[in-house]
């Protein structure tokens, strides 16, 4: 009996075959090359389809020059744009799955610095408040964006790619125009849902009439922007079926959000404080609308699908016909296979952290994963495989990097054993997972103790490190990921604040009213604000920078900022401790010097950046013992960087910090 019988159902969607009803969306790599697909594309894709999807969905194809933004985003109208989509395309039809190309115009989003062009949008209305108001496009301006889908969709096709998806969602510039937030025209093209529908349609019907009847074209349409005055699914609805009723669509990609820098874009790729119930009522709302029209085109459903059991429901009730799982196949491009075939607990299941995949496509730099290091390096490193060369290897530290190395070396063959002083496993992770909406952290590290027990990894806990002790286990290699230590802050008055790690250890340490101090910027401060408050305190956050969480990134922050501001939590940047007397706070205004106070505090919290624990590198240098380095003892940073290294120390040819 199939494990997933409504998942293993082949799919046929004129003429495009699929073998399951997993697909891979779009999502953006930052993997181009002069705006072409990479030699990266072709490695990352067929890696992908080898791992038993049923369908992929290429990343955002630009139309024309004034959406091209950073050079890595990928273009389907530049010359050589037909060569280089072709070996993607050959990449996964090697593996019998099909590529979809996602055929898109960013609008406002893009403003054009790096190619000096203007931006444009339905109305002169900025994504953020920081960016430049776009250019209203004339009828002139839609005629060449018009064009540019023709042409990019057709090179697409000769390209060799097996249908399109025309991009309706996220804030684009299609949706700039379906959208009463983005679109205050007051002539034919905006006002009414008719006149706003007027040009994504005409782009839909030329490239309909373009590429012809029996090729395979959809749209992705989001069915709710979580604004005020934006789409909502009633509105989806009407404009889904104004829209069947003028054009073959082939299929219906139901997505939600919108670049705009609010809650919406925060919604975007629901990291792991969302419960995934925010948006999995969108497809099912859309199926049956279409359905009750009496259109029988497929359905696809996206964001935060996380196991292939999650997507099995969702087909089974009738809520979609294909599910997508876009990050689940970055942490793993091997989830649908493995886990048809009940391999379940050898998946590295996606947490939603967002900081390898969300964070680096913010950041313009080539995603990669914290759970699978491998991802987006996939010609550099393949699954760890033993070896005839056996080592006898030694890791100290039982965190994020200590963990992945110990992996890596004995899935290689190597003799392992690792020591931790403490009592458990997990490093800081292991804090973050006692932390309010962090707990998915602790999946991660379940996944890590099982490959260590898979691996035959010999685990000591409670095992102090000491010059003697390693010199007695005579390793062939000792990989040091000893981590690294808070830093404590004492007031003038003699007063200690206390550390991020004794306020989640100790919460009996904290008292009603809270002033949270953060220097870093990153996630375990902005996380802590949220447990605080969840656990009933008054808090406060202060920063001399003059922003609030820097090192995040706007997919998760502009969402979690709305829940702060449920939950009441003051934030005010550009403040600076200067000292705690009693229960009276003395802050400096860093723009004016001037002191402020703060009274009634029980408590201060002072985050900042954790310095090195390395106790061992100068001897094992000064011994001729081998040794790498990962983590925050190299220094202190986050565990996507911790796990990334300690995987590279782990590998007999990886990097040796």
């Amino acid at each position: 009996m199939a494990r997933y019988p409504n998942i293993e159902k082949p799919i046929t969607i004129n003429g495009l075959a699929a073998r399951n009803r997993i697909f891979m969306p779009a999502h953006t790599t930052n993997f181009g090359e002069h705006h072409l697909p990479s030699q990266r594309h072709v490695d990352y894709h067929r890696e992908r389809a080898r791992g038993g999807v049923g369908a992929i969905i290429f990343e955002a194809i630009r139309v024309c020059d004034n959406t091209l933004g950073r050079p890595q985003g990928v273009a389907g109208f530049l010359p050589g744009s037909i060569e280089a989509f072709r070996r993607v395309a050959d990449a996964t039809h090697e593996h019998g799955v099909p590529l979809i190309g996602q055929i898109c115009h960013m609008g406002r989003q893009i403003e054009g610095e790096f190619e000096r062009t203007c931006s444009v949008g339905a109305s002169p209305v900025r994504w953020s408040p920081t960016a430049f108001a776009p250019r209203e496009m004339s009828r002139r301006d839609m005629d060449g964006i018009r064009d540019g889908f023709m042409r990019t969709s057709l090179n697409m096709l000769e390209a060799g790619l097996d249908g399109l998806e025309i991009h309706w969602g996220h804030g684009h510039l299609l949706q700039q125009f379906l959208s009463p937030n983005s679109n205050r025209r007051s002539d034919a093209y905006g006002g009414s849902i008719e006149n706003r529908m007027r040009f994504p349609l005409e782009v839909l019907k030329a490239v309909r009439s373009a590429v012809g009847a029996q090729r395979c074209m959809g749209i992705r349409l989001t069915v709710e922007e979580f604004l005020p005055d934006g789409i909502h699914p009633g509105m989806a609805a009407e404009i889904l079926l104004r829209a069947l009723a003028e054009v073959q669509i082939d299929f219906v990609h139901v997505t939600h959000s919108a670049y705009n820098m609010a809650y919406s874009i925060g919604t975007q790729m629901a990291d792991m404080t969302f419960d995934e119930g925010l948006v999995r009522p969108l497809p099912g709302a859309m199926r049956r609308a279409i359905r009750d029209a009496g259109h029988d085109v497929p359905v696809m459903t996206v964001c935060k699908y996380r196991t292939l059991a999650e997507a099995e429901t969702m087909i089974a009730r009738g809520d979609a016909d294909m599910v997508g799982m876009a990050r689940a196949h970055i942490a793993d491009p091997a989830i649908v296979s493995k886990s048809l075939a009940g391999r379940e607990n050898e998946v590295r299941t996606c947490i939603s952290c967002n900081q390898g995949c969300a964070q680096h496509l913010e950041r313009n730099i080539a995603i990669t994963c914290l759970v699978n290091p491998i991802a987006g390096r996939e010609a550099e490193w393949t699954e760890p495989c033993r070896s005839s060369s056996v080592r006898r290897v030694l890791v100290i530290g039982g965190g994020p990097a200590g963990m992945e190395a110990a992996y890596v070396a004995a899935a290689e063959g190597d003799a392992v054993t690792l020591w931790e002083q403490g009592a458990a496993l997990g490093g800081r992770l292991a804090l973050a997972t006692s932390m309010s909406k962090r707990e998915a952290f602790g999946e991660f590290l379940k996944l890590q103790q099982g490959r260590l027990d898979a691996c035959g990894v010999t685990v000591e806990l409670g095992r102090r490190a000491t010059i003697d002790a390693i010199s007695g286990h005579n390793p062939d290699l000792v990989i040091l990921a000893t981590g690294s230590e808070p830093v404590p802050y004492r007031f003038p008055s003699g007063a200690d604040a206390l550390t991020l790690d004794e306020a989640v250890m100790k919460p009996s340490s904290v008292g009603k009213t809270v002033v949270v101090y953060d220097e870093t910027g990153d996630w375990p401060a902005f996380s802590l604000l949220e447990h605080l408050a969840l656990a009933r305190r008054d808090v406060t956050m202060i920063t001399p920078i003059a922003a609030i969480a820097w090192r995040t990134t706007i997919y998760s922050t502009a969402a979690t900022r709305k829940r702060l501001r449920d939950l009441r939590i003051r934030l005010a940047p550009l403040r600076g401790l200067v000292d705690l007397v009693a229960d009276r706070l003395t802050v400096e205004d860093m723009s004016t010097g001037a002191l402020e106070h703060i009274a009634g505090v029980d408590t201060v919290v002072a985050i900042r950046a954790n310095r090195a624990f390395n106790p061992f590198e100068a001897w094992l240098d000064q011994a001729g013992i081998p040794f790498a380095m990962a983590g925050d003892c190299l220094a202190p940073r986050t565990a996507l960087e911790a796990v990334f290294e300690g995987h590279a120390a782990g590998r007999k040819t990886g990097r040796r910090a």
